[in-house]
């Protein structure tokens, strides 16, 4: 854990994919159909989804993140040469119950029992995130869940963190938004919000505008950090 202690924070905000909910799981539960390239069709379907945001941004053409995820699962069945629909079909399904991280029930129950305020910030629409909510036993810990779909553009847009405020009622000066995704974590941090990258890969930083105001390894150290125990 890197960074300083952070204090006067009101609402922990958590971006989903990646930084809650595994989205190697999916394919993790089918890793006998898929064979060998099961590692490889996962890093690229998440890169693939990710990328398709932006450049759907770029053009100014929106679509709901569940649209988007399998537009990009196609291009990555075509590209490890897996024909079988079915394949699909399951991949998506399992997407809508994704595994959270191990450490996150515990996280979030000792951050609820503190009195912190929590909701989630995602790209993914309402239809795909609050199944996966539900069925990880989670939604209970959630104040708001907010989505993207609600002004029509992925992240890093500004439109979408500012939801926070709209939806939450908290400035984003008292907002702790937390991503494993670096450059989610700079655009937050540029917008104006106390920002932790929940970096669980281990990766290099980007440089992008913004700066996180920590760095932690996965969501166990979160508590310590905002001063809870």
């Amino acid at each position: 854990m890197t960074g300083a202690m952070l204090s006067d924070i009101e609402l922990c905000v958590f971006d989903a994919y990646g930084t809650l909910y595994d989205f190697n799981s999916a394919v993790a539960r089918h890793r006998v159909t898929i064979g060998a390239k099961a590692d490889s069709l996962t890093e690229m379907w998440r890169s693939k989804q990710i990328q398709y945001t932006w450049l759907r941004n770029s053009m100014g053409v929106y679509a709901k993140f569940w649209d988007v995820t399998g537009a990009a699962l196609d291009h990555c069945l075509a590209a490890h040469g897996i024909a079988d629909r079915s394949v699909h079909d399951a991949l998506m399904g399992a997407y809508l119950a994704l595994d959270p991280f191990p450490e996150v029930p515990a996280t979030l129950a000792q951050l609820k029992r503190a009195g912190t305020r929590l909701a989630i910030l995602s790209n993914g629409n309402s239809e795909m995130l609050d199944p996966m909510v539900e069925a990880s036993g989670l939604a209970d810990a959630f104040e708001a869940v907010l989505s993207v779909d609600a002004v029509g553009v992925f992240k890093p847009d500004a439109r979408v963190y500012r939801l926070v405020e709209a939806r939450c009622g908290v400035k984003p000066g008292k907002v702790c938004f937390l991503s494993s995704n670096c450059w989610d974590a700079h655009g937050a941090a540029h917008f104006g919000f106390s920002t932790v990258w929940v970096n669980r890969a281990g990766a290099p930083d980007d440089a992008l505008p913004g700066k996180p105001v920590a760095r932690i390894n996965d969501l166990s150290q979160l508590p310590s950090l905002l001063g809870v125990s």
